[in-house]
C-alpha cells in the first residue's frame, strides 16, 4: 500500500482530533508557530502538516495530495516521497516567521505548502501524466496553482477569492522547494518545463478567447 495513502488518512483523523479539542489547546500543541517551536514544541511542526482548519480546508487539499502524491510516489518510493513531503512542509512552516514575513505568534496548518513541493517535483518530472480527477495533465495543473499563488502574493488586490488567512507564500515557497528535487530526478526537466509553460500558454489564450466570447473574467481559473 502506498505512503501517500497514510499521509491522507492522517490528514483526516489529525483534523478530526484537532476539531474536538479546545482551540486555544490545539493552537498551543497541534498549530505551528515560532513561539510554539522556542517553547519546546518541536512536534508542531509535524502535526501542523496533518491538521486542517475546517473541512473546506481538509477536502480542498486531499484531492491534490491524492493527484500528485500518488503520482510522485510511484516514480520516485515511498522514502524519498516522504522526505520532500515533510521537507516542503517544515521549509514553507519555518521560512516566513524566520525571515519576517509572518510575527512568532502566526499559527501555520495543513498540508497544502507540501504538496506544492510534491506538484513541483511531477511537473518537472511527468508533466504530461494526465488527471481524470482534474480533468487535465497535471504539469499543467501544478503551474495554475504556481502562478496563481505567486499572483496572489504580489497582487492579491487583482485575483477574485483571496483570502488574507491562507498562506500563499507558504505555497511559493512549497513549490520552490520542490524544483531542486524535480530537476535531480529527471533526465529531461528543461523539456518538461516548457513542456508546462506551453500548457499554460495555451491555457491562458483559451480563458482570452473565451472572456472575449462570452465574458469570463477569471485570469487564471480555477480546477
Amino acid at each position: 500500500m502506498r505512503v501517500n495513502w497514510f499521509l491522507m488518512l492522517a490528514c483526516v483523523l489529525a483534523s478530526l482530533y484537532a476539531w474536538q479539542q479546545d482551540p486555544n489547546w490545539a493552537d498551543q500543541n497541534l498549530v505551528f508557530s515560532l513561539n510554539n517551536l522556542y517553547a519546546g514544541r518541536v512536534w508542531t511542526l509535524v502535526t501542523a502538516l496533518f491538521v486542517h482548519a475546517s473541512w473546506e480546508h481538509l477536502l480542498g487539499n486531499l484531492p491534490f495530495l491524492f493527484v500528485f502524491g500518488n503520482t510522485l510516489e510511484k516514480m520516485i518510493g515511498r522514502n524519498s516521497h516522504l522526505l520532500v513531503f515533510f521537507l516542503g512542509g517544515f521549509t514553507s512552516f519555518l521560512l516566513p516567521p524566520i525571515i519576517g514575513i509572518y510575527g512568532p505568534d502566526t499559527g501555520m496548518l495543513g498540508a497544502s505548502a507540501a504538496i506544492f513541493t510534491l506538484a513541483a517535483i511531477v511537473m518537472l518530472m511527468s508533466p504530461l501524466k494526465f488527471s481524470w480527477l482534474f480533468l487535465a495533465p497535471q504539469g499543467l495543473v501544478a503551474i495554475i496553482y504556481f502562478v496563481l499563488n505567486v499572483a496572489l502574493v504580489y497582487a492579491p488586490s487583482v485575483i477574485p477569492g483571496y483570502d488574507p488567512s491562507v498562506a500563499y507564500i507558504a505555497h511559493v515557497i512549497g513549490f520552490t522547494v520542490g524544483v531542486p528535487f524535480g530537476i535531480a530526478w529527471s533526465l529531461h526537466w528543461k523539456k518538461n518545463l516548457v513542456i508546462s509553460l506551453g500548457l499554460f500558454s495555451i491555457y491562458i489564450v483559451i480563458l482570452a478567447l473565451l472572456n472575449a466570447l462570452v465574458g469570463i473574467q477569471t485570469p487564471f481559473g480555477v480546477f
